[in-house]
């Protein structure tokens, strides 16, 4: 990894464990939460590779676990280094970021739903409708602040990271 992609790597790193203490909007309806902007580095990690998405999600579930000392909530973030490795490789492979958005919405969903299970058992309404359509719509809210953002630092750094397939 070279040095300016570790260090846009840090640096969305460090978005991802500082979100969880520093936004205020949140949905929580167990065992779901909802901090809005928490999957933005995810998102964008994925437009710098494999590696990148992967330390990000690390991050994430780090972030989640220091601040709120919820395993739950941690776990269900953790989920974020497979969502996000899934997307950086569709990307790397020449998949538009709406596509990979798409795609990983139900994956996203899913693994945050499976997750949950050792914790509250097979409750299939707080497993499919609280936290797995729960999360694929709080997925989809940050994927458009994402698209967004990254629309905005491309056109601010004359950059492409948006590969619009």
């Amino acid at each position: 990894m070279n040095t300016k992609k570790l260090t846009i790597a840090a640096l969305l790193t460090a978005l991802a464990i500082v979100i969880p203490f520093a936004v205020f909007f949140k949905v929580v309806i167990p065992p779901f939460t909802a901090t809005l902007g928490s999957h933005v580095p995810m998102f964008v990690s994925m437009l710098f590779g494999p590696e990148v998405a992967i330390m990000v999600g690390l991050g994430s579930a780090l972030g989640f676990f220091l601040n709120l000392g919820d395993v739950v909530v941690a776990a269900r973030a953790f989920m974020h280094v497979f969502v996000g490795l899934a997307g950086a490789k569709m990307i790397k492979k020449g998949m538009s970021f709406g596509k990979v958005s798409i795609i990983t919405a139900p994956l996203h969903g899913v693994l945050e739903a499976l997750v949950v299970i050792p914790f509250i058992g097979f409750d299939v309404y707080k497993l499919l409708v609280i936290t797995g359509i729960g999360t694929v719509l709080h997925h989809f809210a940050d994927a458009f602040i994402s698209y967004l953002l990254v629309n905005v630092l491309q056109k601010s750094t004359k950059a492409n990271y948006i590969n619009n397939n």
